[in-house]
């Protein structure tokens, strides 16, 4: 993806360019084309050409990731759904048949030194450091998007629509996020707080909430 994303910025660099220079020699030479009448056809050529060939440089490397990001879904350790409601979310550890539970926002008598208002949640989101995750997301009612911008993560949760991805956490820590859609008037109390431990604490959390 580093490489694809290196590529298209070599390929916008040397489109804009190439603009640049034509308009810049058309400025100049316009005294050219008021004096002699000039045939426009091999130029609407290469303008049609040109663009198809850049569009095909895209097309290959990108169905290529599309493919391996399909193979990713199938290569995971844990699938986790998310589910938006108004206003809060749930979560279910499909792996684990009895794990699920609803994650509202921390009230504020509860809240302490060390919480975050308006992020904290009654109940966090636990997954493992360094493993394949699958996430489905998806709502019961109006949209609403799953966001994490700390690890640039976001996805709508649309009604009758399962939405998946994977990702794989490399750092410890809690990370903080909100519903980036307006879906309705508590719409900025739908927090999501996500904690990202070691393998071990996590299978010990999971024997913990089982028991």
């Amino acid at each position: 993806m580093d490489w694809f994303h290196n590529f298209n910025c070599c390929l916008l660099l040397g489109v804009t360019v190439f603009v640049v220079f034509l308009f810049v020699y058309l400025f100049l030479r316009s005294f050219f084309f008021k004096r002699k009448k000039v045939e426009y056809q091999f130029g609407e050529l290469l303008c049609s050409v040109f663009p198809t060939f850049i569009l095909l440089l895209q097309m290959f490397p990108s169905l290529k990731l599309l493919y391996y990001y399909g193979l990713m879904d199938m290569d995971r350790f844990l699938t986790l759904k998310v589910v938006g409601h108004q206003w809060y979310w749930s979560y279910d550890y499909r792996d684990f048949n009895d794990l699920e539970f609803d994650s509202y926002m921390s009230s504020l008598d509860s809240l302490s030194v060390f919480n975050n208002r308006l992020l904290d949640v009654t109940e966090r989101c636990l997954l493992p450091v360094n493993v394949d995750v699958r996430f489905c997301i998806t709502s019961t009612d109006v949209i609403h998007a799953w966001s994490l911008n700390n690890l640039s993560v976001k996805l709508d949760a649309m009604r009758g629509i399962l939405r998946t991805f994977c990702y794989n956490f490399p750092i410890l820590g809690v990370f903080y996020g909100q519903c980036s859609e307006i879906c309705g008037a508590n719409h900025s109390f739908i927090p999501i707080c996500l904690e990202v431990c070691l393998l071990n604490n996590f299978n010990f959390w999971v024997f913990l909430k089982r028991c």
